[in-house]
């Protein structure tokens, strides 16, 4: 099987137009096991040895090694839009992936998850038919195998996926490392895997306080010799990303009230990004008062 031409990629339906079709006769089975225990690593031996013909894994729908619809949450910039690109949180994403199961019924999908909670969601979210069975991790890999694996999450800060490096490389932006022959290859010359190495870690769950991110803005907004006072802040969610209104007290010094308002809009975008993984998409800067 073959990728789908970009052509027919983008000739996707309308959020507002898109009914739902039938999935009943997709067979669905479920491959669970925490973050870092090997389940990507294992994905191709799994979906022989029970004739999947399709497996849904962050965000992508893969048939041997080849991506055949959706995009990996893999690829995401920061945690909160991986999270919700792997739980099919975003309508066109998810569109593209009913849509192309649909045309593939009959047909049996293995879904894999880091709990059963998360794979009861996307199946859910993607209104396939609940497992008829579930494999886990432990089924299919000794506990040394599976310590090995999280040892080397750990170490090296990779993930694995079921996807040739052809096809990573029209996927992940730059995050590859390396690539991985499977271990457990058997009559599929093509099956191979991935590791990629995006800049976030899928461990654990986070949750940010809005007075952190507050305390945050106002520590980065002082750092120099130009903000004197923070007087009034203002969070504004949108979406996956963040607007900051601000209202400032400056001193001038020899820069110009815009070369300090372009700089603190910068450090503010640069700082929240990489200390929480949020986007901030504008920061809107009032001055209150100048000091010479």
């Amino acid at each position: 099987m073959t990728s789908i031409p970009e052509s027919r990629a983008r000739a996707k339906p309308s959020p507002e137009k898109f009914a739902a079709p039938d999935l009943s006769k997709i067979e669905v089975l479920a491959f669970v096991g925490a973050a870092g225990t090997g389940k990507s690593q294992r994905a191709s031996q799994v979906a022989r040895q029970y004739e999947i013909d399709f497996v849904i894994d962050d965000g992508l729908v893969v048939s041997k090694g080849q991506i055949m619809a959706g995009k990996s949450a893999k690829s995401e910039k920061n945690l909160v839009r991986a999270i919700r690109r792997a739980l099919f949180e975003y309508t066109p994403h998810r569109i593209e992936v009913v849509t192309f199961l649909a045309s593939r019924a009959p047909c049996r999908v293995m879904v894999i998850a880091t709990s059963i909670s998360m794979m009861e969601k996307i199946v859910k979210k993607l209104g396939l038919n609940p497992p008829g069975k579930i494999i886990d991790i432990t089924d299919v890999a000794s506990s040394e195998e599976i310590h090995n694996a999280l040892k080397e999450r750990r170490e090296k800060r990779q993930h694995v996926v079921p996807v040739s490096r052809t096809q990573i490389q029209r996927n992940f932006a730059g995050k590859l490392v390396s690539q991985l022959k499977d271990l457990f290859r058997g009559r599929d010359r093509d099956d191979s895997r991935t590791v990629v190495k995006p800049p976030f870690s899928f461990d654990g769950r986070v949750t940010i306080e809005e007075e952190a991110i507050v305390a945050m803005i106002k520590r980065l907004a002082v750092m120099g010799d130009h903000i004197r006072q923070v007087r009034e802040l203002d969070l504004v969610p949108e979406g996956d990303d963040l607007n900051v209104n601000l209202v400032l007290d400056i001193r001038l010094g020899d820069k110009s009230a815009l070369y300090i308002a372009r700089l603190l809009q910068k450090k503010l975008s640069v700082g929240l990004s990489f200390f929480t993984g949020m986007e901030v998409k504008k920061v809107n800067i009032t001055i209150n008062e100048f000091i010479l």
